[in-house]
């Protein structure tokens, strides 16, 4: 089985998009999914992931297997995270204004790139302590 980078990504029109980078060529095969959700996108992405499957076996072709690691852009983060952190949660993590973070999650704005590393960065950190966290 194959690790595979996804990538989730809020189109232009506010609905959701998972597909994987054609131009690796780990897979013999391309999927994508879509949705007006995150949560719809994923299960459109892990039904044409299941189709393909379904396809190459009946056409007895190899099929490569994949687990997925998905990578999101920020406003798909903080859409299909939002039900867990909060804005305000996530000002007092990151640093970034509330207000921005509301920007991202509408499409209004994008993240500079060096915004985008410093919530990724304050998400991993927060996701290091948490992991380390043991109840008695």
């Amino acid at each position: 089985m194959k690790n595979i980078k996804a990538f989730i990504e809020r189109g232009a029109d506010g609905t959701y998009g998972v597909y994987v980078d054609l131009a690796d060529k780990t897979l013999n095969y391309g999927i994508h999914g879509n949705g007006a959700t995150v949560t719809e996108a994923l299960e459109d992405f892990n039904a044409a992931y299941h189709d393909m499957k379904v396809f190459y076996e009946q056409k007895g072709k190899p099929f490569t297997e994949a687990i997925f690691e998905f990578q999101y852009d920020v406003a798909s983060f903080l859409a299909y995270y939002g039900k867990i952190f909060s804005l305000a949660g996530l000002q007092r993590l990151t640093g970034v204004a509330q207000g921005q973070l509301s920007h991202y999650v509408t499409g209004h704005r994008k993240p500079s790139p060096k915004t985008a590393r410093k919530i990724e960065q304050k998400i991993h950190e927060f996701a290091r302590e948490l992991n380390q966290v043991a109840f008695i």
